[in-house]
């Protein structure tokens, strides 16, 4: 078969390193990839957005199969054209993408389907947002209603905080046409985890859980970001606490979209608080997680393109997922100054000492070859993946190759996978 990869980053990485084992896979293209997926593939100078010419490659190229990585595209409706044509992709139609490209929608699809989740409004004036949340008096989550790249949404301990974010989002456009609507809801509290699962329309497949840590700074303080690392699996998520997530929240969704005549096809991500009265959905994402992918792919011990077809055919209830019993660790490596403003074409060395470690790889995100080097082009350049027969051997691992990695402004947590060792991981 010939695969299509559409996405430049660390999550298309680890899903082009994992096709590639399929013997089913013959040719790989990645669009438009980086100095990471090159070593697996054929990167081709395309924008995972454009969406004409994506088409024009796939049927050009007589692509078997295209992989849908990043969300922009999918909220676009690059499967239901690829549909239109014929063509045979993995993730969801734009009805479906609307989980993720539109909090609003999602926080509505929640309420009318009793779906746990936070108390909240929407509002699309911002006086109204702004006299709504001056009357509160605690803790306040103030979020940008589209597409911001996983930094649109901003925790505030208090009104006054959250008044200064309602500014940044509708004010200041600081996440453009994506804080036109916001949604203002209560800060919930507890850990988070992130649920991911193969839907094929009827059937749910539930990966091994994950945690990511989405906070800059260690001790998940400063601003959000697209995510510092991530581990898997959560051991926090106990069998019967997976139970009652699908239960409560995967089985109701998707019963949901099916019902208003939308079938929901691919990958559905729970972004879940765990709160004492039960969990709860942060938020609902249409693809991958990034950096969730790298540990959870890196445990997937069966072949993913099989799975990605049994999802196209409505067949998932046919396959069956294996998982090598060792948690994974990722530490994400990030240029200096992210999620600001930060410089790019920094040299990076050491990549091949970091991947030469045993259970140890290197998932390129921000990332190009340039003149027989590879430097950064990205806030998150590395995604830094590692085995182990625990998870404290898992993340030892992980930072002993993020030490041989070297580039200017270089910044990473240290603090990866700490809470999970904490619960006696």
């Amino acid at each position: 078969m010939k695969i299509l990869v559409v996405g430049g980053g660390g999550r298309e990485h680890a899903m082009a390193w994992k096709i590639k084992q399929s013997p089913r896979c013959s040719k790989l293209l990645c669009a438009p990839g980086n100095a990471g997926t090159a070593e697996v593939g054929v990167n081709v100078g395309l924008a995972a957005e454009d969406v004409p010419g994506l088409l024009k490659l796939a049927k050009d190229q007589k692509i078997d199969l295209t992989v849908i990585g990043p969300e922009a595209p999918l909220c676009e409706g690059i499967v239901d054209a690829f549909e239109a044509e014929g063509l045979r992709v993995f993730g969801p139609n734009q009805a479906g993408a609307q989980l993720e490209g539109d909090k609003a929608h999602a926080k509505a699809m929640m309420r009318a389907h009793a779906i746990p989740t936070a108390e909240a409004r929407v509002f699309q004036d911002f006086k109204n947002a702004y006299d709504y949340v001056a009357t509160r008096d605690e803790p306040i989550v103030v979020k940008a209603a589209g597409l911001a790249a996983g930094k649109g949404v901003i925790v505030c301990d208090d009104p006054p905080d959250a008044l200064l974010a309602l500014e940044r989002i509708m004010k200041k456009h600081e996440f453009g046409s994506a804080g036109d609507t916001v949604v203002v809801e209560e800060r919930l509290e507890g850990q988070e985890v992130s649920i991911l699962a193969f839907v094929d329309g009827r059937n749910i497949y539930v990966m091994e859980s994950s945690q990511d840590h989405k906070a800059i700074g260690a001790g998940d303080t400063g601003p959000n970001t697209g995510g510092m690392g991530a581990y898997c699996p959560a051991p926090i998520v106990t069998e019967e606490l997976m139970a009652l997530i699908e239960r409560q929240v995967l089985v109701p969704i998707v019963d949901a979209m099916n019902r208003q005549g939308t079938p929901y096809k691919g990958i559905l991500y729970a972004g879940l608080m765990l709160t004492p009265a039960g969990p709860k959905v942060l938020e609902f994402n249409c693809r991958f997680g990034d950096p969730e992918t790298q540990p959870v792919l890196m445990r997937l011990d069966c072949d993913l393109v099989e799975v990605m077809e049994a999802v196209i055919d409505g067949k998932l209830d046919q396959v069956t997922l294996k998982w090598d019993p060792r948690p994974a660790v990722c530490v994400v490596m990030a240029s200096g100054g992210y999620p600001g403003s930060y410089e790019k074409g920094k040299v990076i060395t050491g990549l091949e000492e970091a991947g030469a470690l045993p259970d140890v790889v290197v998932f390129h995100a921000g990332t190009k070859a340039q003149d027989g080097q590879v430097v950064t082009s990205g806030g998150r350049v590395l995604g830094v993946t590692a085995l182990g027969s625990t998870i404290a051997s898992a993340k030892q691992r992980a930072y002993e190759a993020v030490d041989k990695i070297q580039y200017e402004g270089a910044y990473c947590r240290r603090d990866i996978a700490d809470k999970a060792m904490r619960g006696g991981a």
